[in-house]
């Protein structure tokens, strides 16, 4: 295991910068705020660790890319911010995201109340779930896994078109996995197809995403779509009949977590942060599950900082929300007795996976207001 490590300096200047105007804008902080974002550089800290690297195949070995700090953040003439007008997220459900349709209606409100907390000052809105037929994209049964999969770039078309006046951002989530192109396996999200891969300059400024979190679940690999794989033609197919009833994942609070973390992390990307290559962080690239695992929920106070800069939050503030949003075991009051047909009566969000951060933002909490 392998371990980046960047010197007190490094740090001090990818955070706060060595330009005048950048530094008098953070000494403008709330000082609480900014105790806790010194502990990005402080020999002694324990809230924000190193970047461990565990083999060849994690992603800052991989895949080599300039590191962004708050100074070219905040300079990069492609970055949107939030404006008066544009502060909504909409999160479009394609698809099933449960067995019945009380599960996947809880559901996409846990992760609407948890992006709510994450991006504090900002709306999040549901569009009306669509089925895949809706969407007329292209689909196929992967030869590796014998699960049906949508086509990425055909969403993102069809989330284009979708994208409300006031919206900030569009996103698209499904349990449905993923191709961005018929000559790759898969891909767990795409903002924007450029030469097969995502081009975040273009997702910043369309504001639209597709993620998929059908990987996510314990049995994906293991479960193949049995029974109707010989209706498809090798190519995609045109009859959509083949989602009807298709297999959802079980919603267990690690999936949930999963969800939260990849939801987050790509709509990060729209707002303008790069891969984070500082400190450990949410923002940090992954190339494979067991990495994003590794990955924490929280920021860096790099990107915190870069995200407090688009759209203006109090950071105390938003890690009370964070803590409101874990506390509250359930978003919504017991199920009607009408809802209670089909088999459900009560849906507390499961949010044991979550307990770790829980305590680490109050460690945080009791920094800033020490």
């Amino acid at each position: 295991m392998e371990t980046v490590r960047h010197s007190e300096h490094t740090l001090k200047t990818a955070l706060i910068s060595e330009n005048p105007r950048l530094v008098s804008q953070y000494e403008k902080l709330d000082a609480r705020e900014r105790r806790l974002l010194n502990e990005a550089f402080k020999p002694d800290h324990d809230l924000f660790g190193p970047i461990t690297l565990h083999s060849q195949s994690d992603w800052i070995i991989s895949h080599p890319e300039a590191p962004q700090d708050f100074e070219q953040f905040f300079s990069d003439p492609y970055r949107k911010a939030p404006s008066p007008d544009k502060r909504s997220i909409y999160i479009q459900c394609i698809g099933s995201l449960g067995n019945t349709r009380i599960i996947s209606e809880e559901y996409i409100k846990w992760l609407k109340g948890y992006c709510e907390a994450f991006f504090y000052g900002l709306t999040v809105k549901l569009l009306e779930p669509v089925p895949v037929s809706a969407t007329r994209c292209s689909f196929r049964v992967n030869d590796n896994t014998q699960n049906l999969q949508i086509h990425a770039g055909h969403i993102l078309k069809f989330l284009k078109k979708k994208k409300p006046e006031d919206a900030f951002c569009i996103v698209g989530i499904t349990m449905i996995d993923l191709y961005p192109r018929d000559s790759w396996n898969f891909v767990f999200g795409q903002a924007s197809l450029t030469d097969g891969r995502a081009d975040w300059t273009a997702a910043a400024d369309l504001g639209v995403g597709i993620f998929s979190f059908a990987r996510y679940g314990s049995d994906f690999y293991s479960s193949r779509y049995e029974g109707r794989v010989s209706k498809l033609q090798k190519g995609s197919s045109s009859d959509y009949a083949v989602f009807d009833n298709y297999y959802t994942p079980q919603v267990t609070s690690v999936l949930l977590l999963r969800s939260c973390k990849t939801l987050t992390h790509e709509i990060g990307h729209i707002f303008g942060l790069r891969h984070c290559q500082w400190l450990a962080c949410l923002m940090q690239g992954s190339n494979h599950l067991e990495e994003a695992d590794r990955r924490p929920l929280n920021l860096c106070p790099i990107c915190l900082r870069k995200l407090q800069c688009a759209i203006g939050f109090n950071i105390i503030e938003r890690y009370k929300a964070l803590v409101r949003w874990i506390e509250d075991a359930s978003d919504s009051p017991g199920v009607s007795t009408e809802r209670s047909r089909e088999g459900a009566v009560d849906l507390p969000k499961p949010v044991d996976a979550f307990k770790e951060w829980k305590e680490w933002i109050i460690k945080c909490l009791a920094v800033v207001q020490k």
